[in-house]
């Protein structure tokens, strides 16, 4: 893993980097929506999720996927697939996305801060809206 990567991992890691998606579309008191649009090559970086969520593929492509415990995955989408997590108290996961394919790669997340056992993460700056 290059320095780069690895600051952004430390910092995902402690206390947390809860910018979960490239746009913050929406926040209230019981959810927050993002919005993901990754061209070829391009990556969101290690962030981590807290919160019970689930993401939408907007579009289809690929995408690999670096975790905090140094395995890496690779995904394939469909135009509407769709993915629901959930954790426990003080369970975390943290990763980065990256776009492998030769499509925009798109998805709608959305983490719901009513019924998580873990508070959301404080956002480090006003996330664009």
């Amino acid at each position: 893993m290059d320095d780069r990567h690895q600051a952004e991992l430390d910092r995902a890691l402690s206390p947390g980097y809860g910018m979960v998606g490239q746009r913050l579309l929406s926040e209230t008191d019981t959810v927050r929506v993002w919005r993901i649009d990754l061209h070829p090559g391009e990556r969101v970086p290690f962030h981590t999720h807290v919160l019970n969520y689930f993401w939408t593929a907007l579009s289809a492509g690929r995408s690999r996927s670096a975790f905090a415990d140094g395995k890496s995955v690779e995904t394939s989408y469909e135009i509407g697939t769709t993915k629901h997590f959930t954790y426990g108290e003080g369970e975390r996961m943290v990763h980065d996305l990256e776009n492998i394919g030769d499509t925009v790669l798109s998805f709608t997340t959305v983490e719901l801060k009513i019924g998580s056992a873990n508070e959301p993460l404080p956002l480090p700056i006003k996330a664009e809206q």
